[in-house]
């Protein structure tokens, strides 16, 4: 443990870390520390203890622990019947392996390349990828991260189809040649035997047959293989005799085919959305074609072609009829119509329609085995952006109620904020009042994907995540012990007026889609306070409450945008302290959604907000009842600026917001606004620059260099409705501003750099100094000030703190009459860079909680006295003697640390964190029961340093920001924890803390259990000695090298995977790492001396050319007199 005392670190911290000793040209997240100029530890009171910082670099490490949320673009899914886990492959090359509830698994292919095909090795745990890099990767699943075994590589063919059929070591792979290839999965090396296309169709067809779509073995023979090619060919290939025992045409394109259990018939699916079933005694012609959803003929006719039916499934019930399922077929005559899956079941045609297109389906049997009775209990839907399980059980066909969080995405994630170690009384309440908003008609049975075990691991605080989305929806979801669970989804809209169709255009709204978007959130888990600042510059305070109410919602309007030359004469109840003004300067970091200023009839716009409150009674059912609208409102025809900072405090009973313009301050308790005004007057006569408020109309430019959140399409670039920002330029002509990430982000630093010019001309004519930050807590305002008072910490995007004065009323009894008094305390302390965050430590280096106040329901049956005492909890670290008579203000901002020491206000520490990018997010942190400053780059560097003398404790290139979203959604919080949004669909959660990195494998799902395979049905002496093939199919003996040869070495690469290594690393000290080792070794020289075999052979094979062309030569001048040359 290490002893930092202030004079020793001020002494020696110039030597020990230069400044930008390592943030220069390098791109490093980390700068060097350097102490504030002028301050000395002298002037910081000169503490009497020494802080002991308990936090080193051995305390961090970074580690992605779990992703949740639907797979981002999928494109393949596998089932193992046995054990009963399901798996998902993306385009993006990721693999999602699901269990029960808390076995969810996540990996990567290194390629990237979209997934293709997943074949599982039924109850082996294993799983097969084919990719779209043509290469075949075999997954290890009886490790809790699965990793690659073996790679195939193709490199003269595409990989178009595979099959691997029950209990078989053998994969048969179709390309696109028409060719089938076999692998052997325990080697992966291909096998010699193989089926070429020209030798499966007949010799007299001219045309190729197309990619192979399809492969499978007989249900009754496995030594015969049914391939299908594209074009309608379809072969019955005996594997034994090498030859074509039946060929089957049909003049329509197939795209799946499926055998009957018996292995007699199978069926296919084609391009005119018709169905095929073929006998394999009359190959023909199919002896039964039907076009389910086609228009029958009058006149007798074939029935009219559909759309394609892309994959049928064909399974047998031992009671009752067999399903025939299938995707597509739809008529054409009906556009509109949604994608459907349908179930035919005996005469019965159910169509279940879809709210998105299907990507594949899997019909969930009883059994593993081909040749008995299927008994269909399920179909898994998977479509592009859900998945739904079907029960067959039930004539209704009723969907699962699905476990896992796969609707994170219903509408965009557009903020996240995450809580770790909350009261834990919050989860059971938050569950029980969204328990009743549980929609009913699911199916009774149990989730079928059940496979894997999980158990609670050593962490055991509760977690709560909240995301915001783009329809003003809010959920608050369980996220303890790694799983992730829904508990309350809360409809910020309902307060608001339904908008009617054309009014967005008619009134010109500051956000023409997506009015209700939460755009940032502020809670306080011990009072159950909730704050929600929307895309359309409205901000809504909540209380929490099991009763459910009638009650009319209170609202507000604030005005952030009048201008110093107009004289506005305030309402009474929303008369501020000091004058009304604002500089009307082009934003810095206004977060300005799609702006309209359009002049309605001639008219301009005044005193109006974006949306109407409700205005009469509203039923609010229990938990979180709106108590609160405030909105900002036009002012001269422009639109009010989207507010850029929010912060509550139920202690005080206060809501500060700010955006480009200024700051406003509302007592909710008393519904009154207390404060409204520019940020520029917030200075008074402190402002360092001296700048002079202007009207806007001077200088009517907007700065394209702004960084801002310019609506959705930054965070969600797949959306199809594109937000663009209009801003109107003389008359009705708009300026509109497409907006694109990697210009935000340079063009965020331009502007910076412009901003921290000491020029007074410049800052006034590039930046409008926008609130950034907002903290309330228990501090010295001023310097001379003997004890802590209530104080409103505001920091700007010019990386100035501004520190206000609130005067509460002495006793509760008054608070709720006597006014709140909000004043300027002249403080003004200075950072480089917009401000991101503030903290309070005591004199002893620990976290000062902010003040709260202790919940109690606003609508209790028994509690008929109104004017009740009100629990506070102050946390004040002067209402004890021995605590102390100073703090520490922790201040960061997008290029730097500092920390004061309060009431001196001396800069004990400055950490320059980087020079040449910025901060994303930074968040003061408790780990280990102490505490730390994490720090999150624009350059993908995740940073945390220590408190209170900003030593650098990690800093990893983590993750580069490619995409506005992560920027928008990355939060820290305590016990190490951090998440982001991985995709438009997918929250990744991270650690920072070593020592849940050491105990993840604990708290992980096993994705494999040992389980017995069924044993096949006894099919009776008459059914073995007729149904089927008299002897027995030995693959080995077939695809073996032996018998097969082996296959051309420059058809495919072998690459052994990481999982292998990883393998004999956790066996090396004992004799199966010795023998693992060894046979890596042998099949590495083996695969060298293959390789030097091959160059031998080629070389005497080119040498037996030369020669044998040399004695042709020979032979033909032999004769010859030299004058014939």
């Amino acid at each position: 443990m290490k002893k930092f005392n202030f004079r020793k670190v001020l002494d020696g911290l110039t030597a020990s870390s230069p400044v930008g000793s390592s943030g220069g040209g390098s791109g490093s997240g980390a700068g060097g520390g350097s102490v504030h100029p002028g301050g000395t530890a002298g002037a910081a009171g000169t503490p009497r203890e020494e802080i002991q910082e308990t936090l080193t670099s051995d305390y961090f490490q970074i580690c992605k622990t779990v992703r949740h949320g639907f797979p981002y673009l999928p494109t393949a899914l596998a089932f193992d019947p046995v054990q009963k886990i399901l798996a998902i492959g993306t385009r993006t090359g990721a693999i999602r392996i699901l269990g029960r509830p808390g076995v969810d698994c996540y990996c990567q292919h290194e390629s990237g390349a979209a997934v293709l095909q997943l074949q599982f090795l039924i109850n082996e745990g294993a799983l097969v990828s084919a990719c779209a890099d043509d290469a075949l990767h075999l997954w290890n699943l009886r490790q809790k991260r699965p990793a690659v075994l073996h790679s195939l590589k193709f490199n003269r063919e595409r990989i178009t189809y595979c099959h691997l059929p029950f209990q078989s070591k053998w994969l048969y792979v179709g390309t696109e040649r028409g060719n089938t290839h076999i692998v052997n999965i325990e080697s992966f090396i291909l096998s010699g035997y193989v089926i070429m296309w020209n030798k499966a169709i007949e010799l007299s067809t001219k045309t190729h047959p197309g990619p192979v779509v399809h492969l499978s073995d007989s249900p009754r023979d496995e030594g015969k293989l049914l391939i299908g090619y594209e074009n309608g060919t379809i072969v019955f290939w005996d594997l034994r005799s090498k030859r074509a025992d039946l060929r089957a045409y049909y003049d329509e394109a197939i795209h799946s085919v499926a055998w009957h259990h018996e292995g007699k018939q199978f069926m296919c699916s084609h391009s005119d959305g018709s169905l095929t079933l073929w006998n394999l005694k009359s190959p023909n012609r199919p002896f039964q074609t039907t076009i389910p959803h086609g228009k029958v003929q009058r006149d007798g006719k074939k029935p009219e072609s559909c759309k394609p039916i892309l994959k049928v499934e064909y399974k047998t019930c031992k009671n009752s009829e067999p399903f025939v399922i299938f995707s597509g077929g739809l008529s054409y005559d009906k556009p509109c119509r949604r994608p459907s899956l349908t179930i035919m079941h005996g005469k019965a045609i159910t169509v279940l329609e879809m709210d998105h297109p299907i990507v594949d389906f899997l019909t969930l049997c009883e059994t593993p085995y081909p040749n008995e009775f299927q008994e269909p209990y399920a179909v898994v839907v998977l479509l592009e952006k859900d998945l739904i399980v079907v029960d067959l059980t039930q004539s209704n066909f009723p969907i699962f109620e699905n476990p896992y969080p796969i609707d994170i995405h219903e509408s965009p994630v557009t903020c996240t904020e995450y809580f770790a170690d909350c009261p834990p009384d919050l989860i059971p309440v938050l569950y029980s009042v969204g328990a009743k908003h549980k929609k009913q008609g699911y199916s009774n049975k149990e989730w079928p994907i059940s496979g894997g075990a999980w158990n609670l691991g050593a962490q055991t605080y509760p977690e709560i995540i909240i995301t915001g989305h783009a329809d003003g929806s809010v959920k608050f979801w369980d996220a303890s012990a790694i799983t992730l669970q829904m508990l309350y989804k809360l409809k910020t809209s309902k307060v608001f007026e339904k908008q009617k169709v054309g009014e967005g255009k008619a009134t010109a709204e500051i956000v023409e889609e997506d009015p209700f978007a939460v755009q940032m959130m502020y809670w306080c888990p011990e009072s159950r306070i909730f704050c929600v600042a929307g895309v359309s510059a409205y901000v809504i305070v909540y209380k929490f409450s099991k009763h459910e109410v009638n009650t009319e919602i209170a609202s507000l309007e604030v005005r952030l945008q009048c201008e110093v030359e107009d004289i506005i004469t305030p309402e009474p109840e929303t008369n501020p302290p000091f004058p009304d003004a604002s500089s009307q300067l082009p934003s810095l970091k206004s977060l300005s959604g799609s702006t309209n200023t359009v002049a309605c009839e001639g008219t301009m716009k005044d005193s109006i907000p974006c949306l109407s409150v409700k205005a009469r009674p509203v039923r609010m059912p229990p938990g979180y009842q709106a108590d609160l609208v405030i909105q900002l409102v036009w002012v001269d025809g422009e639109p009010p600026q989207q507010i850029t900072s929010l912060a509550v405090n139920s202690a005080y009973g206060l809501v500060a917001f700010g955006n480009c313009n200024g700051l406003a301050v509302v007592d909710f308790m008393q519904k009154t606004v207390l404060l409204s005004m520019g940020t520029l007057d917030l200075y008074g006569s402190s402002d360092p620059y001296q700048r002079q408020p202007r009207s806007p109309r001077k200088s009517r430019q907007f700065a394209a260099d702004n960084f801002c959140m310019r609506g959705l399409s930054n965070f969600y670039p797949d959306l199809t409705k594109r937000i663009r920002t209009s801003y109107q330029i003389k008359g009705s002509r708009k300026l509109s501003l497409p907006t694109d990430l990697k210009t935000d982000l340079e063009n965020r630093e331009n502007s910076f750099s412009r901003s921290r010019s000491s020029s007074v001309s410049s800052i006034d004519r590039d930046s409008k100094e926008a609130i950034t930050a907002l903290y309330f807590m228990e501090s010295f305002a001023r310097k001379n000030d003997s004890a802590v008072s209530s104080c409103l910490w505001v920091g700007t995007g010019l990386g100035m703190v501004i520190i206000l004065s609130l005067n509460l009323p002495a006793s509760d009894d008054l608070r709720q009459s006597e006014p709140v008094m909000v004043s300027p305390s002249g403080t003004v302390l200075t950072l480089k860079g917009a401000v991101l965050t503030f903290a309070c430590l005591d004199c002893m280096g620990t976290l000062t909680h902010r003040p709260y106040e202790v919940w109690r329901d606003p609508h209790s049956a028994d509690d008929g006295d109104k004017t009740r005492k009100r629990k506070l909890v102050m946390h004040s670290p002067s209402s004890s003697q021995d605590m102390g008579d100073h703090q520490f203000a922790v201040i960061c901002s997008e290029k730097q640390a500092k920390v004061f020491s309060l009431p001196s206000q001396t800069c004990l520490y400055v950490h320059n964190i980087t020079e040449t990018s910025f901060l994303l997010r930074a968040d003061v942190v408790t780990l280990c029961n102490s505490v730390c400053l994490a720090c999150f780059c624009a350059n993908g560097h995740i940073m945390t340093l220590s408190l209170p003398s900003l030593r650098p404790l990690l800093d990893i290139n983590y993750l580069p920001v490619t995409d506005m979203r992560i920027a928008r959604t990355f939060c820290f919080t305590n016990e190490g924890q951090a998440l982001y949004l991985s995709s438009p669909t997918e929250i990744q959660r991270l650690t920072y803390s070593q020592e849940m990195c050491d105990n993840l494998q604990d708290m992980l799902g096993d994705l494999f259990t040992p389980v017995e395979t069924p044993e096949a049905q006894n099919r009776g002496f008459l059914k073995g000695l007729f149904g089927g093939s008299g002897q027995a199919f030995d693959r080995e003996e077939l695809f073996g090298e032996a018998t097969a040869g082996k296959a051309s070495r420059s058809l495919a690469q072998h690459i052994p995977g990481s999982g292998g290594i990883e393998g004999v690393r956790g066996a090396a000290g004992g004799v199966i790492g010795d023998l693992t080792r060894a046979r890596i070794a042998l099949d590495e020289r083996g695969q060298k001396l293959g390789e030097l075999d091959e160059r031998t052979a080629s070389m005497m094979a080119s040498a037996e050319a030369f020669s044998k062309h040399a004695h042709e030569v020979m032979l033909k001048y032999k004769d010859k007199k030299w004058y014939q040359f």
